[in-house]
């Protein structure tokens, strides 16, 4: 029964790392990842020397970072609200209607997006016109922007990212709630004494995870709510290594950027693992 699994991480997941010798070319589409001559570092050496590289990095830090501090506690609030919604049909329904974003196109929300936020004919800015105020810039200011492309990434995948923690909440031993509540503990103290703890084991583990892609970002929300006027903040990795791989044909460029960004996750994924061992938390490896 193994076999077909193994078989399948084999050919899909292990064989196609060869291509990461494509970093190390002077890849000819022609003559073939094995026939194209050696270069060494060359490559990493001419993409480290560009400024458009590392303006990639740092937009794609900056969004990342933003995006964890405002999802990362906005997923754990809304994950204990949930919880302690006590009519079930109520719950289901609001489960539904959060996790439903999480399904819909990037595409879709770009759509969506710029519907709303648009200055010109954005539903946002028509209701501040009316209000007798200014039409912010959303699509097209550097600050702005980078608030767009949060609230839209908050907005689709906080209800996704409420599972796991509503699984691990349905752990919670009740007679912990039973016996604070003899002892007069008022709700608010039952959530911070118990709930809190109770889940902090995973609570760290998501930290731990999502602080370990810092250096990956998705390439269909940048690119389709990005334009020219903000590419100062919106470039980032994906895009670069898009832009460069698929429109200029830059190969050998755009492996060692994701060879790059693959062993910084690695290293990020460790330091913040051994960051949570040091605290006193079980960490992840």
């Amino acid at each position: 029964m193994l076999v077909p699994v193994i078989l399948y991480y084999v050919v899909f997941k292990y064989i196609p790392m060869y291509g990461i010798t494509i970093a190390f070319k002077n890849y000819n589409v022609f003559k073939g990842i094995t026939d194209s001559p050696w270069c060494g570092f060359e490559v990493f050496s001419k993409i480290f020397k560009s400024k458009n590289f590392w303006n990639a990095i740092r937009n794609t830090l900056v969004l990342n970072f933003a995006t964890l501090f405002v999802s990362f506690p906005l997923t754990i609030i809304v994950s204990l609200m949930l919880n302690e919604v006590r009519n079930k049909h109520f719950k289901r329904i609001t489960q539904s209607v959060l996790y439903l974003p999480h399904f819909i196109s990037w595409v879709v929300v770009a759509g969506i997006a710029t519907n709303l936020f648009s200055m010109t004919n954005g539903s946002i800015n028509r209701v501040i016109e009316n209000m007798g105020g200014s039409p912010i810039p959303f699509m097209s200011d550097h600050g702005w922007w980078i608030f767009t492309y949060v609230v839209c990434n908050v907005w689709k995948e906080i209800g996704w990212g409420t599972i796991i923690y509503l699984a691990a909440l349905t752990g919670v031993d009740e007679s912990l709630y039973e016996a604070a509540y003899l002892d007069g503990a008022t709700e608010f103290q039952r959530l911070i004494y118990i709930t809190l703890p109770s889940i902090k084991s995973v609570i760290v583990t998501m930290l731990i995870l999502q602080i370990s892609k810092m250096m990956s970002i998705g390439l269909d929300a940048p690119l389709l709510l990005g334009n020219k006027k903000v590419m100062d903040v919106s470039e980032v990795i994906s895009t670069y290594t898009y832009r460069i791989g698929i429109e200029k044909a830059k190969y050998s460029d755009s492996t060692a950027i994701g060879l790059f960004q693959s062993v910084i996750n690695i290293i990020i994924l460790f330091v913040a693992d051994k960051f949570a061992k040091a605290i006193g938390e079980d960490g992840i490896i």
